[in-house]
């Protein structure tokens, strides 16, 4: 029996061994995927970000170029009107 049970142990502690090693090589799979995630996370957040920011900018100079035709708009009419008055005189 002594024989039986050696083998007994044995064949139980190799098991353990690859269980534990098993264990350990999923965790760190666990850890480096956590990583990639939060990697390609903050990566979105700054492209978000910036698409954010230019759409901003984008809106901010069509309404700084939409003003400044009103202006440019309003400067042309003045000067006809003007003359048609000189005319008329």
């Amino acid at each position: 029996m002594s024989r039986a049970d050696d083998l007994a142990a044995d064949a139980r502690r190799r098991a353990h061994e690859l269980m534990s090693k098993t264990k350990q090589q999923d965790a760190e799979r666990l850890s480096a995927r956590d990583k990639l995630r939060q990697a390609d996370a903050a990566k979105t957040a700054r492209l978000k970000e910036l698409r954010l920011a230019k759409e901003a900018a984008d809106t901010q100079a069509a309404k700084i170029a939409k003003d400044a035709t009103k202006v440019t708009a309003r400067e042309s009419t003045k000067p006809a009107r003007e003359g048609k008055r000189k005319a008329q005189a």
